[in-house]
């Protein structure tokens, strides 16, 4: 099987600061790291097909204008994640729009800012996702997932991606309750679990004996064609020295044992169907 690999979490950045200005205190990358050039020079150096442009929230918080600018700008290989304010009664109209004008697949949902996750500003972006077609990157804690269950049991026509998989601890090991609590969710066939925390979440550090059998167990819970790569770009910031980006893609193209069936849907296969439909 040929695999076509999909970076299913990058988030960018703009050295312009100007026309894309940052928050107070932004989560800055590295000078000359993060933006689109650097982005595309990984992902020609490690023969990755697609990447999905996640909104980066500790840099622009609820502004879009790099996201959906870079992701309308270069449609062959791009698609993005917006983040809307889920208590603002504008953000389904303005996620229809982006979704419909500016080459964004999905909605990146977190707590409101009142700190519920099941908030009914999200149940409304929740039901114009399934009205339009779109698709949900849901970015929580652990603490939140039984308001995960409850939105994904009144939407199960929702594609609903994990990110992260809720931050599971590397030291608890694949027995770890947020691990326990992620693997219950399987059950739900909308969810789709991220596995961009096996470098992040390490104690142990390369080559990552704690989080790998946590990533395992997910597999062996959701299904190899429910589980998806993504990079953490830039490696840089959110990685610094524990990889880069070809060791972060060596941890699940390598490093997990799986057989060339299973291996192609979780580096590329999953994500496609997913955040590149039909294409």
């Amino acid at each position: 099987m040929s695999e076509h690999i999909v970076d299913a979490h990058a988030h960018i950045y703009s050295a312009d600061e100007v026309r894309y200005p940052m928050i107070d205190k932004p989560h800055r990358p590295p000078t000359g790291t993060g933006d689109i050039e650097h982005l595309r020079r990984e992902r020609d150096a490690h023969g990755v097909h697609r990447v999905v442009l996640v909104q980066t929230g500790s840099a622009y918080k609820w502004d879009n204008r790099l996201v959906t600018d870079t992701a309308r700008e270069n449609p062959d290989w791009t698609t993005g994640v917006c983040n809307l304010n889920p208590a603002d009664p504008d953000s389904p109209d303005r996620f229809e729009a982006m979704v419909r004008d500016d080459n964004i697949r999905a909605l990146r949902l977190e707590p409101a800012p009142d700190g519920r996750f099941d908030h009914e500003g999200s149940r409304a972006l929740l039901d114009r996702t399934q009205q339009i077609g779109a698709a949900i990157c849901a970015h929580l804690q652990a603490a939140a997932l039984p308001e995960l269950d409850a939105l994904l049991s009144a939407h199960p026509d929702v594609p609903v991606v994990l990110d992260h998989c809720a931050y599971p601890d590397g030291a608890a090991g694949p027995d770890g309750a947020t691990v326990q609590d992620v693997v219950a969710l399987a059950r739900h066939p909308n969810l789709y679990a991220k596995l961009t925390f096996m470098v992040t979440r390490s104690v142990s550090g390369d080559p990552f004996d704690d989080t790998r059998p946590i990533a395992r167990r997910i597999i062996d819970a959701f299904g190899p064609a429910r589980c998806m790569w993504g990079s953490d770009f830039p490696c840089e910031l959110w990685l610094k020295d524990l990889a880069d980006y070809e060791r972060h893609l060596a941890v699940v193209r390598d490093d997990l044992g799986l057989n060339t069936k299973d291996r192609a849907e979780v580096l590329g296969g999953t994500a496609m169907r997913v955040f590149f439909p039909g294409q």
